[in-house]
C-alpha cells in the first residue's frame, strides 16, 4: 500500500554554495587550473556528513548528516548543476536515525536505511512504496544490485540480509558467515559478484546471480574468503569496493592497509 509523504521543497537556505577557481567557461581549465564547488550545510545540518551517494547521471548527490534537526530530517538531495537542495524526508517520515541512502540505478526510486528498516520511496510520485524489515538490531551498510530489483544490507549484528523487492518485505535470505560486525557490502556492476567486509578481518565473496526469469530465485553461493587485514582494537575491514569493469576488489582496513584483489573469482 502506498503511503503519501509531504512534497519535497527546494530550500537553498539549507546549503551555502561556494565556487572556487576557474569557471566552467574559463580557458584556465584548459591550462590545468583547479575549479571546484563546496557545499556548507547550515540550519541544523552543520554536523558531520556520515554518508553520501551519487545518482547514476552525476547531477544529484544525496547526503546524510550525523544528527537530525528538530523539524527536518537527516537526508538532503542536492542538484549540483542547478545548485539547489531538497530536504524531502522529515524526521517524522523516517522515524529513526538514517544510516545509509541509495539511488535506484535506473528508476526514480530512493532507498533509505534506518537502524532496523529500509524505506523505499518514489521520488516523482512522492510516496513510500515499501518498508523492508531486516530483523536486525542495527544496519551498517547497503548495496543495490545493478538490475535494481534486489538489495543487500549488512548489519552490526553479523548478518547480511538479501531482499528481493518483488517477493516480500522480509529478507529472501539471511547470510551469517561473519563472526563480527559487517561493515560494508558491495555488488559488482558487471559480474555476478557480491562482497561483504567485517570486523573479523575477512572479506567474503559470493557468486550472486539474478535471473531474468521471475520464477527463479536469486542464486547465492560462497566463493572465496579473503584474509589480508589484521584486526586492530576490535576493528577489521572497514570498506570494500569492486572495480567498475574488471573482476577486481579493493579493501581498506583498520590496520591502515588498502589491498587490491584481482581476477575474482
Amino acid at each position: 500500500e502506498e503511503k503519501k509523504k509531504p512534497g519535497a521543497k527546494t530550500n537553498n537556505k539549507l546549503v551555502q554554495w561556494k565556487e572556487f577557481g576557474a569557471t566552467r567557461d574559463s580557458a584556465r581549465i584548459m591550462e590545468g587550473a583547479e575549479a571546484y564547488t563546496t557545499m556548507h550545510m547550515v540550519d541544523g545540518h552543520s554536523t558531520a556528513v556520515v554518508d553520501l551517494t551519487w545518482h547514476r547521471k552525476g547531477e544529484y548527490l544525496a547526503t546524510v548528516s550525523e544528527t537530525k534537526a528538530i523539524t527536518r530530517g537527516q537526508v538532503m538531495i542536492h542538484h549540483t548543476v542547478k545548485r539547489q537542495t531538497q530536504n524531502p524526508f522529515t524526521a517524522k517520515t523516517t522515524k529513526g536515525k538514517v544510516q545509509k541512502v541509495l539511488f535506484h540505478p535506473s528508476k526514480p526510486i530512493f532507498f533509505l536505511a534506518t537502524q532496523t528498516h529500509v524505506l523505499v520511496f518514489h521520488l516523482l510520485r512522492q510516496v513510500m512504496l515499501k518498508k523492508l524489515s531486516s530483523g536486525a538490531k542495527w544496519i551498517s551498510s547497503m548495496a543495490i544490485h545493478p538490475v535494481g530489483d534486489n538489495i543487500v544490507v549488512g548489519t552490526y549484528d553479523r548478518r547480511v540480509c538479501w531482499f528481493d523487492l518483488d517477493l516480500s518485505n522480509k529478507p529472501y535470505k539471511t547470510l551469517k558467515y561473519h563472526n563480527k560486525a559487517v561493515r560494508e557490502v558491495d555488488f559488482h556492476p558487471r559480474y555476478p559478484l557480491l562482497a561483504t567486509a567485517a570486523d573479523d578481518g575477512t572479506v567474503h565473496v559470493f557468486h550472486a546471480r539474478v535471473f531474468d526469469d521471475l520464477m527463479r530465485n536469486p542464486l547465492i553461493v560462497p566463493v572465496k574468503v579473503l584474509r589480508a587485514h589484521a584486526v586492530e582494537d576490535g576493528f577489521g575491514v572497514f570498506s570494500c569496493a569492486f572495480h567498475p569493469t574488471q573482476p577486481w576488489l579493493f579493501t581498506a582496513g583498520a590496520d591502515g592497509a588498502v589491498h587490491l584483489f584481482q581476477n575474482i573469482p
